[in-house]
């Protein structure tokens, strides 16, 4: 990160805030004008500070509602036994999120779904069967109170 200057930081702090902005709109907010501005713009995305753009959806409109965290215990923690689960939890589209924990559990994932038995149903048949999964605990959310970093 050292790499990065104030206005490089306040670029992206901009489109993390909105990622259709124009980049003549963007310009103005951190003080370029438009084509140093496209120019730094590049040199993030090149430089993999910023990897991507998309829309912020509303999820309860789309009949998925329901989120609740899944702690996972593996019964082997090798590095086969890591990369056998991480590529079999990627298939599951309920799982939005999938972290890997320094904790007395050794995954975290964070699940979508529709309702709590289309999430029992997901916990059920398609989490607690991933390669060496031991045991799981579940979590579920009440309120969203804050879902993005800014």
């Amino acid at each position: 990160m050292s790499d990065l200057d104030r206005i490089d930081l306040s670029i992206i702090r901009e489109l993390q805030k909105n990622g259709r902005i124009t980049v003549t709109e963007l310009a103005s907010r951190v003080g370029l004008s438009k084509t140093p501005c496209q120019v730094r713009m590049r040199r993030l995305e090149d430089q993999g500070y910023i990897t991507g753009y998309s829309a912020m959806v509303n999820q309860t409109k789309l009949g998925q509602s329901h989120v609740a965290f899944a702690q996972v215990t593996l019964n082997d923690t090798s590095s086969k036994a890591l990369a056998a689960f991480n590529a079999a939890v990627k298939q599951i589209s309920a799982v939005e999120q999938c972290h890997m924990m320094a904790a007395n559990f050794d995954y975290l994932l964070k699940v979508r779904t529709k309702n709590m038995a289309e999430y029992r149903q997901v916990l059920g048949e398609q989490i607690s069967s991933l390669p060496h999964v031991l045991q799981t605990s579940s979590f579920a959310v009440m309120e969203n109170v804050k879902d993005r970093g800014l």
